[in-house]
This record gives structure tokens, C-alpha cells and sequence, in this order.
């Protein structure tokens, strides 16, 4: 009999591109790679931002090391890796084949038995270009150079004159490129956009012409992309990235750290930078009899309705029903009422539909205000469970009894103040360091106070509700921003307006009057 000697799994190689920088340029095909990578060797023009995303997402024991050496020394490490059995990614800035050390990378692969695969990425010329608001033409001219020796300057004067180009290039290069394009006949006054931190949180892109765009981007580092040519006066209708409501303001998120993300996530849609500061941590009661008694009541058919008042509630009796086996079948015969859209939500996603929502002010008024009162024929089980927090208020409670239900007010979670943030964010807190703040609870202001401090008077604050804003207003803050709605959706969808607000106001001052305006924040700011 031959025996045979168990092989290795054959590894893979795949070379990725990461585009133009925001990671959520990255292709499926690139996020599926990377998410699978045992090792990943990265290319130190792969932004901090993206590198961390990626991370994120990263298998637990993925190793992560930047690109060394020549291309070759960079293959070696791929298939030494890929013949180890193990799935290696070598993630480069733009596209893979838009670096010729890559491409030569991939040729020292492909003359060896290992499978390996090229994984396109968006260029960061064009990318970035785009992001900047200027329109290259169908038939474009983009290269993303690392030595700027091996540009065609003749081919971009050529492109320049029939419509646009762009180029990505270190900053530290841009001299070297503005000499190259006027000594290939370039006309000195033709439009010029540099962009610095492209398709990022900070992007900012400054306008000038051939002659004079080194001096104009003065302070830019690292990457940049240069648009030349006529496309670029589009700018001033096409720019959206720069141009969103909130873009650059710094907004301070404090949330329970489990809630934080949905709100950071929305805000960031609007051009945001928030800062997620936790100011409230939850935890079971004290003692777990009340809920006990609660869940069986649930199962025994001693309620008629439950309330929730949060997606905290919602997990906390979840949570129970799944130690004692029990699932959304036992709410068999109960109806569901819950306060915002969010916490209904949360019910929907354990497969149960709630019978009120309040239509309109989603709160604790406004869905005793869409309350039926107790009527013994059509309700012959006049009780309602409502789980909480063991320091809500009794504004809820109180009016359900008034309408003639016994209420059984159960503590279904404790929240307890969280621990101070890092001393450089208390300091940005209290000396104006952020633009905005965004409340979504009587209880984040309080904490949020008692950890870090007062916000300075000249960021903005925005609160979710009625009773959000009055605990602001006695802590002595200055309410701006409320949304008809009480919604973490509607609250951000309300500073997003009230920034645009801004900004037209500001737009419609006397230049002198603008620099003497009070107003602050990034809105501010682009019009001094």
C-alpha cells in the first residue's frame, strides 16, 4: 500500500486596491479579501482612517506590516506567507496596477505556482478629483506618480489644453510639477485645484492657477491630487464632499457606548467628525425578583399591553426571556406600545410588530396623549407592564394610571455614570474644542456635566426632546437645535438644517459684519 504525505493547503496571494481613501470606496470584492487575510502587508500611503476600518473587520490573529523594501523584497513575503497555507493581501493606495513597483510585484508572482489575483481599486487622481467636485472628461488623463520625474509633461500640457487632467502626487513635489507643466507650455493662468487628505474627514481643496498653486497650498502634506484645467471652475456647482452641512464639524456624541454607533454613523453622512464620549454605562438591577415576576406575568397572561420606553428596555426583557428559554411566541395576546421609532425598532427585530407608536411628539406625553383608557368590557385584563430604567421619571406611570390601568413599573436596568473621558477631550469639552453637542436625554446631560464638565458657550446644543431640553437649560445651557420629533434621525436631520441656516446667514452678511459675528464652528469659519 502507498501511503501519502497530507499537504498544505495551497495559499493565495491577492494584491488589493484600497482606492482613493474613505473606506467606503472599498470594493466587495476587496472587502471580502481583506476580511479573509491571515496577512496583510499595506503600503504607507494607505491613510490611518482606512487602515483602521480595516482592522476592524480584520480576523482576529490577521497580521498587519507595512510594505519594505524593493518589489521584490515584497513578493518574497506574499509567497512565503501564500506557500504557508496562509491568504496574504498586499493593499496599496488607488489601484494596483496604478503603481509600477506593484505591477512588477505581480510579475514576480505569476512566474511562480501560486494562485494570486488583482483586485481593482478607484485611482486616487480620479478619485479624489471627483470628491473635489471637478468633472474630468470621458477620455481623462490620471496617474497616481510616485517620482515625478517619469510624468509626461508634454501628454498633461496636451490633456490641459483639450480639457483636464489629474495627478496624485506628494505634496512636497508640487513645485517640481508646476515648473514641468509651464516649461511644457502650459498657460500660467489655467485652473488649478489641489486637494489634501482626499475623499477624507478633513479634505479641503484650494483653487488657484498654474503659476500660482504652490503658494496657494501651502501647509498641505502627504498625498495630493492636483486638477488642472478648465474642469475645474465646475467646483463651484459640483463640489459635495466639502460642501455637505456639517462637514468638519467636530460633534460630541454622548451615548451609552452601545448606542453611540447609529448616531456617529448618520452624522457622518452629513460630513461630520463626531466623538463618541460614553456617559452612561447599563447594567442589570440590583436584584432580579421584579423582572422575574414581570416575564412570568408575561407568560401568564397577567398584562394586556407592555411599554417600552427604550432599546435598552427591549434588550433587558429579551435578555430574560432567553435564560428561561422563552421567545416571541410567549407574547402571545399582549400589545406592544413603544416611545420612538428606534425602540420600536429594537421589538421588530425579534420578530414582533407593536400595535402604538406615537404619531406625532415621541415621548412620554405623546403616547399617553394616543393611550386608549381602561374600559373593563373591552379590556378584561387592566394591566400594563412598563420596564425602565430605575431612574426614569413618573410622568408615564402616572398618566397610565390616570387613564385607569394598574401599572406595574418595573426597574429592568440600572444606569450608572460612566468613567471620565481623557483629559484632551474634557479640555476640548469646556474650552470650545468641538462645534456641536447632541443630547438624547435628561440623563447624558447630567452625566455628561458630572465626567467632563459644561460645554463651552459657543458650541452648539442640540436635544432630542422636551425634557432633554429642560435639564439643559437647568444645568445653564444654551438650547439651539430641537427636532419636532423626538429621534436620534430627526435630531440629526435638525442640526444638519440649522448648519445650513448658518451658513446662509452668514452668506447674506457684509463682509465686515461677518468677521465681527458671534457665530462659530467650520460653517463660520469658510466665510472669514
Amino acid at each position: 500500500m502507498t501511503t501519502r504525505t497530507a499537504r498544505k493547503p495551497a495559499g493565495r496571494i491577492a494584491f488589493v486596491g484600497a482606492g482613493p481613501g474613505d473606506p467606503e470606496l472599498l470594493t466587495r470584492r476587496a472587502h471580502a479579501a481583506l476580511t479573509d487575510a491571515d496577512q496583510v502587508v499595506y503600503d504607507r500611503g494607505v491613510p490611518d482612517s482606512l487602515l483602521a476600518a480595516i482592522k476592524s473587520e480584520a480576523k482576529d490573529d490577521a497580521q498587519f506590516s507595512p510594505a519594505e523594501g524593493a518589489p521584490g523584497d515584497v513578493a518574497k513575503v506574499l509567497l512565503s506567507a501564500a506557500k504557508s497555507g496562509l491568504s496574504a493581501v498586499h493593499l496599496v493606495a488607488g489601484d494596483p496596477f496604478g503603481h509600477d513597483s506593484v505591477v512588477k510585484e505581480v510579475q514576480a508572482v505569476a512566474r511562480t505556482a501560486v494562485h494570486f489575483e488583482v483586485v481593482p481599486g478607484i485611482g486616487q487622481a480620479e478619485g479624489v478629483a471627483t470628491y473635489a467636485g471637478v468633472p474630468l472628461p470621458a477620455v481623462r488623463t490620471t496617474a497616481d506618480v510616485g517620482d515625478v520625474t517619469a510624468l509626461d509633461f508634454d501628454a498633461l500640457a496636451a490633456s490641459a489644453r483639450k480639457g483636464s487632467f489629474a495627478v496624485s502626487v506628494d505634496a512636497g513635489d508640487l513645485a517640481a510639477v508646476r515648473d514641468g507643466l509651464l516649461a511644457a507650455g502650459v498657460e500660467p493662468g489655467t485652473p488649478v485645484a489641489v486637494t489634501g487628505d482626499g475623499t477624507g474627514e478633513t479634505q479641503y481643496t484650494t483653487t488657484s492657477t498654474v503659476d500660482s498653486f504652490v503658494a496657494a497650498a501651502l501647509g498641505f502634506t502627504g498625498r495630493v491630487v492636483l486638477s488642472v484645467g478648465t474642469d475645474v471652475a465646475e467646483r463651484d456647482s459640483l463640489s459635495w464632499w466639502e460642501n455637505r452641512p456639517l462637514y468638519g464639524w467636530k460633534v460630541l456624541v454622548p451615548r451609552t457606548k452601545e448606542q453611540a454607533g447609529a448616531m456617529s454613523a448618520r452624522l457622518r453622512a452629513y460630513g461630520a467628525i463626531p466623538c463618541e464620549v460614553p456617559t452612561i454605562a447599563v447594567e442589570p438591577p440590583r436584584t432580579p425578583a421584579q423582572m422575574e415576576r414581570a416575564v412570568k406575568g408575561l407568560v401568564d397572561g397577567r398584562y394586556a399591553w407592555v411599554v417600552f420606553t427604550s432599546v435598552n428596555a427591549v434588550r433587558a426583557v429579551w435578555e430574560k426571556f432567553d435564560e428561561h428559554g422563552l421567545d416571541a411566541r410567549h407574547f402571545g395576546g399582549v400589545k406592544i406600545a413603544c416611545i420612538g421609532e428606534a425602540t420600536a425598532e429594537a421589538v421588530r427585530s425579534f420578530g414582533i410588530q407593536p400595535e402604538l407608536i406615537p404619531a406625532g411628539d415621541q415621548s412620554s406625553e405623546g403616547l399617553l396623549a394616543e393611550f386608549s383608557p381602561h374600559d373593563e368590557i373591552l379590556d378584561p385584563v387592566g394591566r400594563v407592564l412598563l420596564p425602565r430604567a430605575d431612574i426614569a421619571t413618573e410622568t408615564l406611570a402616572a398618566g397610565l394610571i390616570e387613564r385607569g390601568w394598574e401599572v406595574d413599573d418595573v426597574t429592568a436596568y440600572r444606569t450608572v455614570r460612566a468613567a471620565p473621558p481623557p483629559a484632551e477631550i474634557r479640555d476640548a469639552i469646556k474650552s470650545g474644542g468641538f462645534d456641536a453637542v447632541l443630547f438624547t436625554s435628561s440623563s447624558t446631560v447630567r452625566n455628561l456635566v458630572g465626567i467632563a464638565g459644561k460645554p463651552h458657550a459657543r458650541t452648539v446644543v442640540a436635544v432630542i426632546g422636551p425634557k432633554t431640553a429642560e435639564t439643559a437649560t437647568e444645568f445653564g445651557l444654551r438650547v439651539d437645535v430641537q427636532p419636532q420629533l423626538s429621534s436620534v434621525p430627526d435630531l440629526v436631520e435638525a442640526l444638519a438644517s440649522y448648519a445650513i441656516e448658518l451658513r446662509e446667514k452668514l452668506a447674506a452678511m457684509p463682509a465686515k459684519q461677518r468677521r465681527g459675528s458671534k457665530v462659530q464652528g467650520p460653517t463660520a469659519l469658510r466665510f472669514r
